[in-house]
């Protein structure tokens, strides 16, 4: 095994359901790898809001991370994330305070503006499909004040969530939510596991413009990344044509169900769907022990990350907590995790 080069850990999970398996069985998976990677020593454990997608079970983001929290007992759980723009800051303000009550100092609460569905699903969420999103500052800021102590004479009152003042945290594929959260002093996740084109620059952005604040005195910037490692290089590799096939099916509008690895992709795409997989999955680590610590090593010191969430996708779940234990042990975690 590899030397450690210590950087903290998250895990970030679709729920993904295989093909040919159920929902209830995804779920269950969900637990048990949040249960794993508290062991390993993960910081945090992060569901994403996904609507109207065959093969992801993480829709009702608030409910699982409720379920999972309950079936925990140190691993920060939160959301990566909840798109914003779908709901009354009200209701996450509510939603997340419960949390934050049930669990105190556990839960995190990541915001994307995305709307994380199409727009037949946008028009059932009854979000406004004039938006664009121009007005996720004044969604945070209304949210955040919802979760701080309540002002004399304020009328509107998240009951529970005022004065819990749960942990936000902004997301992004682009540069808005970077320099967003570099001007509120917020910490950050840049979502290089399905966007990783623009990384270097957001994560520039962030640190360049990043003014200290009541929640941070230095900026604080998350990576998502898709890793699969095994035994070897050859293995990992073979496992990871179920991400690829997983990112082909999204891109031609199938079910995204989590398929078997093949022992090759070359006849499942043509030349530009190869390249545009590729494109989407530019920054994952595939490999055994020494090809995924010096990828994660790269990924940190090419961006200057202070903690890595790996995204998972194997088709075998004990193949897949395999793969999160090689992580741990390359990246150096302890095995008591971090709560703050």
């Amino acid at each position: 095994m590899p030397e450690p080069f210590n950087i903290p850990l998250s895990m970030l999970d679709l729920v993904p359901v295989r093909q040919g398996g159920s929902v209830a069985e995804a779920m269950k998976e969900a637990v048990a790898l949040a249960r794993h990677v508290e062991q390993l020593g993960f910081r945090r454990y992060w569901l994403a809001e996904h609507h109207n997608m065959d093969g992801i079970a993480s829709a009702a983001t608030a409910v699982l991370i409720g379920h999972v929290a309950g079936q925990t007992s140190r691993i920060r759980v939160g959301s990566g994330g909840v798109m914003l723009p779908n709901h009354a800051p009200l209701v996450v303000a509510e939603n997340f305070g419960t949390l934050a009550t049930l669990y105190p100092g556990r839960i995190d609460l990541g915001l994307g503006r995305a709307p994380g569905a199409d727009r037949p699903t946008m028009r059932a969420l009854r979000r406004d499909l004039a938006g664009n999103g121009d007005d996720f500052p004044e969604q945070v800021a209304e949210l955040r004040a919802l979760l701080a102590p309540a002002q004399p004479g304020q009328a509107v009152r998240a009951m529970p969530g005022e004065g819990t003042e749960v942990p936000v945290w902004l997301l992004g594929s682009s540069l808005f939510s970077a320099q967003l959260a570099a001007w509120l002093g917020l910490p950050y996740a840049f979502a290089a596991h399905f966007a990783p084109r623009m990384m270097l620059e957001a994560a520039r952005l962030y640190r360049e413009l990043f003014q200290p604040s009541a929640v941070l005195d230095r900026p604080h910037l998350m990576l998502g990344v898709p890793v699969v490692a095994a035994d070897s290089d050859d293995e990992a590799r073979g496992l990871f044509t179920s991400t690829q096939q997983r990112v082909l099916a999204l891109m031609r509008g199938e079910s995204l169900r989590l398929r078997p690895p093949v022992a090759d992709m070359t006849p499942l795409w043509a030349g530009h769907e190869k390249a545009s997989v590729d494109a989407f999955l530019a920054e994952a680590v595939v490999g055994g022990p020494d090809t995924v610590r010096r990828g994660l090593a790269s990924l940190v010191e090419r961006t200057g990350a202070d903690e890595l969430m790996v995204v998972t996708d194997i088709h075998d779940f004990a193949l897949r907590l395999r793969s999160c234990r090689i992580v741990a042990e390359v990246a150096g975690v302890s095995a008591e995790p971090a709560v703050a």
